[in-house]
């Protein structure tokens, strides 16, 4: 009996344990933190489940740990889709684009020239209402009015212009300059203040003659192909007896400028040289149809008096209706002579003038009875045979014309 009661009472009894025995407040700690651990598995089970509020389970999506689910994919963008995408980017930069454009042709617009409507290569000229002239059509309005014994007038508004009423603006030249414009050889958008250097100097399609077009090559074509042309080129081959007519045209040219040249050399050899630095000043003729004239003051030269007379496209009934002008011009001997005076005379710019004019040399033989010379052009650079006619149109644009003429006496 006792050897029951012993070993029920040993089976009641908890087993010894072989850890270390625990404190009463170490008792407690490891109470505290088992219950928490279980406080935070049940609230994560509960989360888990759907509860409301508690951490979110990392790594897990949130549609996840809300309906239960697996994450839906999301859609993707297919070919189609990214194509029309980036097309609708660069829909968007050219609409950019040409909004730009659109905006520089209003502008352009604007600011061109009411006569030409081109943008200004050089100056702009406005009349007193604001309307635009460039400068080629405002000395060419003030040349016509001159032409037809006119007040000249703004082609928009009739108020009158002159060098005295109207003024540059300057405002307008550097807007306009800083507008793009079309090379007319390559087609390429460039501003317009540097235009006129890429055509001059960089166009890849500029025309360009050959290297050897001395020798007679007749070819021109854009720069980049010149360079494959003159490898290819047939005129270094040719013999001497094949391109002596080249040389020689090339040599005549060469010729007539040595000539005038030394003619230039000996005249300033003469004996008697002198000259005068003059004004033509307008006037008008009384016939039916009043033809206009140049004229200056008397001068004296080798104690003789004299006068310079020129007229417009050789008295023309109505010049100011051709754009091609020309400037003759010649001498008179005012008073008599009883001796032959042999002159060789040309113009040329004097201190006070701001004309342009290349050096031709012409001789006359002044006599009692002859006592008028030809007329001869009055060589302008920037048209063929002397006739600049935009150089003209700005010479009749003012209200005289001034020169330096030197005259050379032949002693006989």
């Amino acid at each position: 009996m006792s050897n029951v009661e012993s070993s029920s009472s040993a089976a009641q009894q908890p087993p010894t344990s072989t850890l270390p025995m625990l404190g009463d407040n170490q008792v407690m700690q490891a109470s505290t933190s088992a219950s928490s651990t279980s406080n935070s598995n049940s609230n994560s089970t509960s989360s888990g489940n759907g509860g409301g509020g508690g951490n979110n389970v990392v790594g897990v999506p949130l549609d996840t740990q809300i309906s239960g689910e697996p994450p839906s994919k999301k859609p993707c963008l297919d070919a189609n889709a990214a194509s029309s995408s980036s097309g609708g980017a660069l829909s968007c930069a050219a609409a950019a684009s040409g909004t730009h454009e659109k905006l520089a042709y209003r502008i352009s617009t604007a600011l061109c020239c009411a006569v030409c409507l081109d943008l200004p290569k050089t100056a702009m000229y406005q009349c007193q209402m604001g309307h635009l002239m460039c400068a080629a059509c405002f000395t060419h309005l003030l040349a016509d009015g001159r032409l037809r014994d006119q007040i000249a007038t703004c082609p928009n508004c009739r108020v009158e212009i002159s060098k005295s009423t109207a003024s540059r603006n300057l405002a307008v030249e550097k807007a306009a300059s800083e507008l793009p414009s079309e090379c007319q050889f390559c087609n390429k958008e460039f501003p317009y203040k540097s235009l006129e250097r890429h055509e001059q100097h960089e166009c890849q399609e500029r025309p360009t003659k050959c290297k050897y077009h001395r020798i007679g090559c007749q070819w021109r074509g854009p720069y980049h192909e010149t360079t494959e042309h003159e490898r290819n080129c047939s005129h270094p081959k040719k013999s001497g007896y094949e391109v002596m007519a080249a040389l020689e045209a090339h040599d005549l040219k060469i010729k007539e400028e040595k000539k005038m040249f030394n003619t230039l050399i000996d005249l300033l050899s003469y004996e008697k040289i002198i000259f005068n630095d003059l004004q033509m000043k307008p006037y008008r003729t009384d016939e039916y149809v009043h033809k206009l004239f140049y004229e200056t003051a008397r001068f004296s030269a080798f104690n003789q008096q004299w006068v310079v007379k020129a007229r417009i496209n050789n008295s023309q009934r109505d010049p100011h209706q051709t754009n091609e002008r020309t400037i003759t011009y010649q001498l008179i001997l005012k008073t008599k002579t009883s001796t032959p005076m042999s002159i060789h005379f040309f113009a040329l710019k004097g201190p006070f003038s701001d004309m342009k004019v290349s050096t031709q040399i012409y001789k006359h033989e002044f006599t009692e009875t002859n006592t008028e010379s030809d007329y001869y052009v009055l060589p302008l650079p920037d048209g063929i045979g002397g006739s600049g006619s935009s150089e003209c149109n700005r010479m009749l644009a003012n209200k005289g014309i001034n020169f330096r003429l030197l005259m050379f006496l032949l002693n006989k």
